[in-house]
């Protein structure tokens, strides 16, 4: 490697200063200098291809909803129909029609793979990714809060466990502290239990 950097560098430099700026910012640059390894991270399935246009009855219809009168007056809604399963889907998302076609293609063949693949289609690994990520974030969660209960407890900080209570119609607070905290009188610094 370092005899690769000792010849290639100084051919490099004259050219256009550091070869890192040839990589630009952001993903590009990052995966070039990480030293993860590519073959440990899991990769997601690929996006199912959309079918063939033969297999594919296109439509173009009024949209409604917001987007105004644009969207009330074009046919720029999208509705295809996948001849052998049946399987109708319509976009508008946007208000140009080739975008709402291009997403309309993507739908369909999402709705295809998921009824071809079932449990190993592409929206359900994507899904169990996702709910697995959740139930991790709680799990965390709840281990903090529990933790910083605990360590609450065990202080025995005063102020903890403390409720007050407004009356509405007086205006008047009532506190009630609960009889195993310890109480220190203001006026002779012994404590006391309630």
């Amino acid at each position: 490697m370092k005899l690769l950097a000792r010849t290639l560098l100084p051919l490099l430099r004259p050219l256009n200063g550091s070869p890192l700026r040839w990589l630009g910012h952001g993903a590009a640059r990052s995966q070039a200098l990480s030293t993860t390894l590519w073959t440990q991270i899991k990769q997601m399935p690929q996006r199912p291809k959309p079918p063939p246009g033969s297999d594919i009855e296109e439509s173009y219809l009024k949209g409604s909803g917001p987007g105004g009168q644009k969207i009330n007056k074009t046919n720029s809604a999208v509705q295809l129909k996948h001849i052998p399963t049946g399987i109708v889907i319509k976009s508008q998302a946007t208000r140009s029609r080739s975008q709402n076609r291009n997403i309309a293609r993507k739908l369909l063949a999402e709705k295809l793979d998921d009824l071809e693949n079932g449990d190993q289609s592409r929206n359900a690994i994507v899904a169990e990714a996702k709910r697995r990520k959740a139930a991790s974030a709680a799990k965390k969660s709840k281990r903090k809060y529990r933790k910083l209960e605990e360590a609450g407890r065990h202080n025995g900080q005063p102020g903890d466990n403390v409720t007050v209570a407004v009356a509405p119609e007086t205006g008047t607070s009532q506190v009630q502290v609960p009889t195993n905290i310890e109480k220190t009188s203001p006026t002779d610094g012994k404590s006391s239990d309630l």
